[in-house]
């Protein structure tokens, strides 16, 4: 039995962008049991942005599951943001869990928006200044919530949804001076920690889509101008693991890779 996810992140939305997404969106249940979105849904965070999220992504035929990015925290109303999202039926995750009954099987997501600190041999230390530890300490703190998350899911396929990315692999193309903004390598060792079988991120504008963790887990930037597309499909399940690009939004084509 196979599990279909499709998934998409940093579609940045307001009322300016309201209804480009949707016509793909409705043929979801075609080609994908579940919509995962990797987090900067909005541009600046605001209530107002995330009801324009609400309506391009409420209301469909699959469950969508989030997680928050940097935008979305932007303007300090967080708690607006998922109010107007879980009333428009959305899952917001942040270090907590949920477990889909799919055609394919039970299907356990684990988000978390995660955070910065860089990469083996290139990351931040908590050392020094209190400002220093609590930039590290933040990172630390969700990576091990993502970690216990993960763990405590009782599903047949497990899947990781972050912002930040957990391996440097996907974001090449990006400055190498920022990587330290862009992700953090203990969300891939959260992510390593429990049998995971794919692990989604956006945040990275102009990396590459596909990486891998230091433990085997294939790890897919699904940021959107990145995929450059309405969203991505991967497959998960008994057959050999696959990614394919959705036949929406590249001249009706569809491409997949081994």
């Amino acid at each position: 039995m196979v599990i279909r996810i499709a998934a998409v992140g940093d579609v940045h939305l307001d009322e300016d962008v309201v209804g480009r997404f949707r016509p793909a969106l409705e043929e979801l249940p075609d080609c994908a049991d579940v919509l995962l979105l990797a987090g900067d849904l909005t541009r600046h965070g605001t209530e107002a942005e995330a009801r324009c999220v609400a309506q391009e992504f409420g209301g469909l035929a699959v469950p969508v599951v989030t997680v928050l990015g940097n935008h979305d925290h932007q303007c300090d109303q967080v708690p607006q943001v998922v109010k107007v999202l879980e009333d428009a039926g959305i899952t917001v995750l942040e270090g907590d869990g949920v477990v889909l009954d799919c055609a394919g099987g039970r299907l356990g997501i684990a988000g978390v928006k995660g955070f910065g600190g860089g990469f083996a041999g290139r990351c931040a230390s908590d050392f020094g200044e209190p400002e220093m530890k609590a930039f590290v300490h933040t990172t630390t703190d969700s990576a091990e919530r993502l970690g216990t998350a993960l763990r405590s899911l009782d599903c047949d396929m497990l899947v990781a949804l972050t912002h930040y990315s957990p391996v440097p692999d996907t974001l090449a193309g990006e400055p190498l001076e920022i990587y330290p903004f862009l992700g953090s390598y203990q969300l891939g060792q959260a992510i390593d920690s429990a049998p995971t079988a794919l692990a989604l991120h956006g945040h990275a504008h102009a990396g590459t889509e596909r990486g891998t963790t230091p433990g085997g887990v294939r790890v897919r930037n699904v940021a959107h101008p990145v995929i450059k597309q309405a969203y991505s499909v991967f497959h998960v399940g008994d057959q050999p693991d696959s990614d394919q690009v959705s036949p929406i939004g590249r001249s009706g084509s569809q491409r997949s890779w081994s």
